[in-house]
C-alpha cells in the first residue's frame, strides 16, 4: 500500500515508538501513584515525554498537558478561554475541532479570510474579525489544502489589541516550527499521532493561560481537596494517563528533535511539488499556491469518493470528503463536492509520488 493520508494520522512511524509502547506495557504501573519501581517508572516515563516536548516546542515541561488528542485539547482551551455567547474571531479554514466547541457554547464566529493561499487577504480579513472579539482560536495549516495561514503575524494582531488567542496545530506540530513562548499564545493544541509519530488516543495542549478543567477526579495530588489542584499539569489530567501512549510520543518527539522540523518539512514539500505538477498534467483541478505544507486536494472528473476507493483498490491510500472541515471547504468553494486529499509523511518519496501518479492518470480529467 502506498499511504497518502498523513494528515489523518501517521502510519509508519519510527520503529522506536512501537518498541516504546511494548516496553511500557511491560513495565509501567500508574504513574503519581505509589513508590515501588513500576510506577516510578510510569512517573519518569510521563515526566520525559513532558520534558521532550518542551524541547521541541520552547516551553516548561509543566506548561505540556496530555490529553488523548487535539480535539480533546481544544475544548479544555476553548472552555478555558471562551464565554458562552461571547464573539470570536476565526479563520476561513477551520476544522469542526473548533467551530463545533464554539457552537456548542452559542459563541458568535466572526470568519476572517477565505481566499485560499493568500496572506494579504487573511490577514487583512482576520483583523476585521477581530473587531470586537474576545477571543481567537485559528489553525495553522488548513487540514484540506495544506494553506499555512501567516499565525505570526495573526499572533500579533491578537496581542496588539489584547485578545488571547488559540492555536490549532493539528497539521503542523512535527513539520513546522511551533514555538509557545515566541507566538504568544494562550493554548496550543496538537495531535500525538499526526507529525509527532505517536500512537493514537495521545495529544498536546501547551498552556500559558489560565486553565479551566474540562474534566473532574483523582489526580494522586492534593487528595484531600474536592476542587481539582491548581497547579498544571495536574489541574487538567485526572484519571489515569495513557502510560504506552506516551512512552510511544516520547519517542516519536525524540525522533523529532534528532531529525530536525526542516528537514522533515522539506522531505515532504519536494513531493508536494511533484505531486502538485503531475495532477495539472494529468488535467485534474487542484488547489495549490504559496505558503503550502504536505498537503494538496485536488478535483477529479468523477464523484471524490469513487475517486478515492477506486485509488483504494489500485494500493493508494488517500482521503476524499469534506475532512470535517467544512468552513475550509465553504472558503474553496467545494462544500457541494467535496475533495480528494492527498497528504504526505516523513517517508515521502519519488517512488510513493509516481506510483500515485500513475493510478491517479486513470481518473478522468476535470471538467469544468
Amino acid at each position: 500500500m502506498i499511504y497518502l493520508d498523513s494528515g489523518a494520522t501517521s502510519f509508519h512511524k519510527p520503529p522506536a515508538v512501537y518498541w516504546a509502547v511494548a516496553q511500557a506495557m511491560k513495565t509501567c504501573a500508574n504513574p503519581g501513584r505509589g513508590g515501588y519501581r513500576a510506577a516510578m517508572e510510569a512517573s519518569k516515563t510521563i515526566y520525559d515525554c513532558r520534558e521532550a516536548a518542551g524541547g521541541l516546542f520552547r516551553c516548561l515541561p509543566e506548561q505540556v498537558v496530555l490529553t488523548t488528542s487535539c480535539t480533546h485539547g481544544l475544548n479544555i482551551a476553548i472552555r478555558s478561554l471562551v464565554k458562552p455567547g461571547s464573539k470570536v474571531a476565526v479563520s476561513g479554514f477551520e476544522h469542526n475541532a473548533v467551530t463545533r466547541p464554539l457552537h456548542a457554547l452559542g459563541t458568535r464566529i466572526q470568519v476572517g479570510g477565505q481566499m485560499l493561499f493568500d496572506w494579504e487577504d487573511t490577514l487583512s480579513k482576520f483583523e476585521e474579525a477581530l473587531k470586537g472579539a474576545e477571543a481567537a482560536v485559528f489553525t495553522h495549516v488548513s487540514n484540506v489544502f495544506g494553506y499555512i495561514l501567516p499565525i505570526e503575524e495573526m499572533a500579533a494582531l491578537c496581542r496588539d489589541r489584547g485578545i488571547p488567542f488559540i492555536l490549532d496545530a493539528a497539521q503542523s506540530a512535527g513539520s513546522l516550527p511551533v514555538n509557545l513562548e515566541a507566538l504568544g499564545a494562550d493554548f496550543i493544541a496538537m495531535p500525538g499521532h499526526k507529525g509527532l509519530l505517536g500512537p493514537q488516543g495521545t495529544g498536546l495542549l501547551l498552556c500559558r493561560g489560565e486553565a479551566a478543567p474540562l474534566l473532574f477526579g483523582g489526580t494522586g495530588s492534593a487528595s484531600r481537596q474536592q476542587e481539582m489542584p491548581q497547579d498544571l499539569p495536574d489541574r487538567l489530567e485526572p484519571g489515569t494517563l495513557n502510560v504506552p501512549g506516551f512512552a510511544g510520543l516520547k519517542a516519536g518527539l525524540d525522533y523529532l528533535n534528532r531529525t530536525g522540523v526542516e528537514r522533515i518539512h522539506a522531505r515532504e514539500h519536494r513531493q508536494l511539488l511533484r505531486c502538485v505538477r503531475g495532477l495539472e498534467r494529468l488535467g485534474m483541478r487542484v488547489f495549490a499556491g504559496d505558503h503550502q505544507a504536505s498537503t494538496v486536494s485536488f478535483l477529479p472528473g468523477m464523484d471524490c469518493e469513487e475517486a478515492a476507493q477506486k485509488l483504494g483498490e489500485w494500493g493508494i491510500a488517500v482521503r476524499a470528503g469534506l475532512h470535517c472541515a467544512p468552513y475550509a471547504h465553504n472558503s474553496a468553494g467545494t462544500l457541494e463536492t467535496g475533495t480528494v486529499r492527498v497528504s504526505f509523511g516523513i517517508d515521502a518519496s519519488e517512488r510513493q509520488t509516481d506510483a500515485f501518479l500513475r493510478a491517479a492518470s486513470k481518473l478522468p480529467r476535470f471538467r469544468k
